[in-house]
């Protein structure tokens, strides 16, 4: 069993532990634009939410959906559907033992593909891009599988 010293010394897993931290990161930062939109919309889901603005009837009006808030939300949706996978397939691939230059490709492309989504969503910008830059990430993830899979099934 390798020591968490010896996968420090790895160089596909530092690449991997350095990639994985930068898309939790903009993942995180979804949370904080979330809460910004919520804030300037002031448009909340729950009624302790709204008591700054006001009390009884005249802070149920904040008590609502609005449409930039729930396009923030998708956008973390989507992150977490994608990037949770990637973290965890992301990690048995370089365990795998793929070469530094593949597993770096299938690292950044990743990385770049989720940061143009998330400014496909924000701004928006006009399809295909978004569906594109999603497709790409996702397919780098299938490509790590599929690279777990061959190497620990000798398929």
């Amino acid at each position: 069993m390798a020591k968490a010293t010896q996968l420090i010394d790895n160089e596909v897993f530092r690449a991997y532990a350095t990639y994985t931290a930068i898309v939790l990161l903009k993942m995180m930062l979804m949370s904080l634009i979330t809460a910004y939109f919520r804030i300037t919309r002031k448009a909340f889901v729950n009624p302790e939410d709204t008591a700054s603005f006001g009390k009884g009837e005249s802070a149920k009006k904040f008590l609502r959906t609005d449409p930039d808030v729930e396009r923030v939300r998708r956008g973390h949706l989507n992150d977490l559907e994608n990037i949770v996978p990637f973290v965890g397939i992301g990690l048995l691939y370089a365990l795998s033992g793929p070469e530094l230059s593949t597993a770096l490709l299938h690292f950044r492309i990743f990385v770049g593909a989720r940061i143009f989504h998330t400014f496909a969503y924000l701004i928006p910008l006009p399809q295909p891009g978004r569906g594109l830059s999603w497709a790409v990430g996702y397919s780098v993830t299938f490509s790590m599988a599929y690279r777990v899979l061959k190497t620990a099934w000798l398929l």
